[in-house]
Order: structure tokens, then C-alpha cells, then sequence
């Protein structure tokens, strides 16, 4: 089965999760434009990003089966390693940042634990 042969109902499908995927990454980004502070910018995108690549994901991965006749998980691996990532990399630059922020006395730092 090439892409050609792809049935309609699955064509739509596909182009649903990638693009609904598509939008909660753009939210994402306009939550890192719009956002004032460091640590609401680093939060938005962090949400919008997650979902949205788990989205885009499952649109590839349902394209890849269909046209291989299979199911075909390899993608999965990306959404893997997103998903351990995307997190760690937040909490790390949070704790730098308020680390910075109580090092200069900012009254908006967030109090130490």
C-alpha cells in the first residue's frame, strides 16, 4: 500500500492528530511569547510541546502502519525520550533560574525548600 491507497476516513484521521498536534505546539509558543515571567515562559511551552509531539506522534505512527501494513512503533521512541526530557530539562532550568533570582535578592524568587 503506498499513500495513494490510503483510504479517505484514515487520510482524515492522520491529518487531524497532526494538525490539532500542530496547535497545541503553537500554544505553546504563544504561552512562551505572551507570558511575562521566566518561570510562567518556561511552563507553557513545556505542556504545549508534550502534548502536542504525543499527538503529531500517533498521526505518523497510524500513517506508518497503515501504508506498511504492520504496526510500527518506532516513533514511539522519539515520544520516549521527549517525554523523559522535556520534563528534566524544565526542572532544571527552573532551579537555575530561582537559584540566580535569590543570588540577586529578587523579591519575585521563589522561596527556598
Amino acid at each position: 500500500m503506498n499513500g495513494a491507497e490510503l483510504p479517505v476516513w484514515a487520510a482524515w484521521l492522520v491529518v487531524a492528530l497532526a494538525i490539532v498536534g500542530a496547535g497545541f505546539s503553537l500554544t505553546g509558543a504563544f504561552g512562551l511569547i505572551r507570558l511575562r515571567t521566566f518561570y510562567e515562559r518556561v511552563h507553557a511551552p513545556t505542556l504545549g510541546a508534550t502534548l502536542g509531539m504525543a499527538l503529531i506522534l500517533m498521526s505518523s505512527m497510524l500513517l506508518l502502519s497503515l501504508i506498511e501494513g504492520r504496526l510500527v512503533l518506532r516513533d514511539a521512541l522519539i515520544g520516549v525520550f521527549l517525554t523523559v526530557t522535556t520534563p528534566v530539562t524544565l526542572l532544571l532550568l527552573a532551579r537555575a533560574a530561582a537559584q540566580r533570582d535569590r543570588q540577586e535578592r529578587n523579591p519575585d524568587a521563589p522561596p527556598e525548600v
